[in-house]
């Protein structure tokens, strides 16, 4: 059972990094449509909360790479590198918090997506802070703001509709399963 698990969430997760391959084609490669609607993000998120957060870090740190050396787009330093860091955290963060919530329904969702959606943007911070440094320049908290926040309103809108209609779709269909954790049974010592 664990064995057809694991194949299933490594097909999962390849179908995710082909889907983050080519949404971004629908921006029409167009690096600020892109900046705005984060067609990357989608896949990323999606895979932490159907495969778990192991999935979902491995795919968000691989797809701007992969991403990067098939079409040079995003340019691999330092955005795609940053990315990589960024993506990883929402798959992570998306995946454990949503896995580990007593109750896996809309609102669990939400929280997941809220929470890793800050978190990934503060790493994204941190890492173009490092590798700006690194370069000699200097990544001002304007800039921070502006690209974690205020031209990625769209995309943020975007994330916050679509993943939670395509989950709730996913559960009618069986395909994912919204419920409540139960607690383990705990074994009974015997009187010996």
């Amino acid at each position: 059972m664990k064995w057809n698990r694991s194949i299933k969430n490594m097909t999962l997760s390849a179908m995710f990094v082909a889907i983050g391959v080519v949404l971004p084609f629908f921006t029409g490669q167009i690096p600020r449509i892109g900046n705005m609607l984060l067609p990357m993000h989608i896949p990323v998120f999606l895979c932490g909360l159907i495969c778990g957060w192991q999935y979902g870090a491995i795919v968000g740190f691989v797809l701007p790479l992969f991403r990067s050396v098939l079409f040079s787009m995003p340019v691999m330093f330092p955005t795609a590198a940053a990315m990589a860091f960024e993506l990883m955290t929402y798959g992570l963060a998306a995946g454990l918090l949503y896995g580990r919530s007593k109750w896996q329904c809309v609102i669990a969702l939400y929280r997941s997506l809220l929470i890793a959606m800050l978190s990934g943007r503060i790493v994204w911070g941190f890492v173009q802070m490092i590798f700006l440094g690194l370069g000699g320049n200097r990544f001002t908290w304007k800039a921070f703001m502006a690209g974690a926040f205020l031209n990625a309103i769209p995309g943020i809108i975007l994330q916050l509709v679509f993943i939670p209609a395509v989950m709730v779709a996913l559960n009618r269909t069986g395909l994912v399963h919204f419920h409540r954790h139960q607690p383990q049974p705990q074994k009974v010592k015997e009187n010996q």
